[in-house]
């Protein structure tokens, strides 16, 4: 059996990870710039994360939720303080793509209504009403496109609320920062005018930091720079350093009962004990401090490159933007300089998605390399 084709691949084949550098087959080491869809947060193979899934795996790996399992009160606990919500409440999936799906599906509920508005560039997932609300005709399916869904602009508060007069709109979903998009983001006072809106017409504002969470932005969500609250926020990518969770934070406004939601592998053991260990290490080594830091430091070195024609995004979610396609540029980066950066739909962009832990000297190291292999593209 031969695996489906849908992934384009890299000659490269790693073996071994420490913290910001992957080692492959051949014991060549690369700086990861891109975290796997900045996925990694803490770190690969993060030393308290290794020893605490070691330790639940001598224990008990997975249950059903049919049972008592302290681990989801723990990391719903721990989740609540260091994101300061801890009014909210937390249900628990297997990735980002199932978080807004249950986000979705728990607006729809709520207020019996079904149209959504999403935004120009969105990226929400793959599954069914996740993919209707991503900005990508090419990955929605006929029975997705049944979803009643309307792209509007980002920064058009007019535009959102002649849609909210309608009285159909369940829900409003929009990323804290666009990921695949290619790193726009809402104002602050759209996002405020945002949530006022949704408050007044009765509609539920869902907020993606599937992500832009988990500290990459610099704070524990990006919508947080901008001084509102969500009714749901979806978690997933840096949630477990790469063990696949990810979860709904859930205002008080919403009532639960038994059925509503539900998953199979969401909150098991296993996965509970990674998302607790990322949340120790986030707070244990000031891993939001680090971010602010390297965040700054990065926009200063950046100038030595004058092709850049802007760094847009915030924190360690970043896209360094060029005045040509940057689709050479990155494969020179991978093999030749032995550097992993990412794409977006702005085909202009280069992704930069570190794990948190990521130094100076770190970036020193890529700025280097850019320079070079922009001087040897020309």
């Amino acid at each position: 059996m031969n695996l489906f084709d849908v992934y384009p691949l890299y000659n490269i084949t790693p073996v071994k990870a420490l913290d910001c550098t992957i080692t492959d087959e051949k014991g060549v080491e690369y700086l990861d710039l891109y975290g796997g869809h900045g996925v990694i947060s803490i770190g690969h193979t993060q030393p308290n994360y290794v020893a605490k899934l070691k330790n639940q795996l001598d224990n008990i790996g997975f249950y059903s939720n049919a049972i008592q399992n302290p681990l989801q009160v723990e990391l719903a606990e721990k989740l609540g303080k260091l994101s300061g919500l801890e009014d909210y409440t937390l249900f628990l999936c297997s990735s980002g793509a199932e978080a807004n799906e249950n986000a979705l599906k728990l607006a729809s509920f709520h207020n019996n209504k079904s149209r959504v508005i999403a935004f120009d560039n969105s990226f929400h997932g793959r599954t069914s009403a996740a993919v209707a609300v991503t900005d990508n005709k090419k990955i929605v399916a006929p029975i997705n496109a049944q979803q009643i869904v309307t792209f509007l602009p980002l920064n058009n508060i007019e535009l959102v609320e002649n849609e909210l007069k309608k009285g159909d709109i369940s829900s409003v979903i929009i990323e804290g920062i666009q990921g695949v998009g290619g790193l726009d983001q809402g104002t602050t006072e759209f996002f405020q005018a945002l949530e006022k809106l949704c408050e007044a017409y009765d509609v539920v504002l869902i907020l993606d930091e599937v992500q832009s969470g988990y500290g990459r932005s610099g704070k524990f969500f990006a919508h947080q720079h901008h001084n509102i609250k969500a009714d749901i926020i979806c978690l997933a990518k840096g949630m477990g350093n790469g063990f696949p969770i990810g979860g709904i934070l859930i205002s008080p406004k919403f009532t639960a009962s038994y059925g509503l939601l539900g998953t199979t592998f969401g909150g098991n053991h296993l996965a509970c004990a990674a998302g607790i260990a990322v949340l120790d290490v986030i707070e244990s080594e000031k891993l939001m401090d680090n971010v602010n830091d390297v965040y700054a430091y990065f926009l200063e070195a950046i100038k030595q490159v004058p092709e850049v024609i802007q760094v847009k995004g915030r924190g360690l979610m970043l896209g360094v933007e060029f005045d040509f396609d940057v689709s050479t540029l990155r494969k020179k980066m991978i093999i030749d300089k032995h550097i992993f950066t990412g794409n977006a739909n702005n085909k202009n962009l280069l992704r930069i998605l570190p794990p948190l832990t990521i130094s100076k000297k770190e970036i020193n190291t890529f700025i280097i390399a850019l320079k070079e292999a922009l001087a040897e593209l020309k």
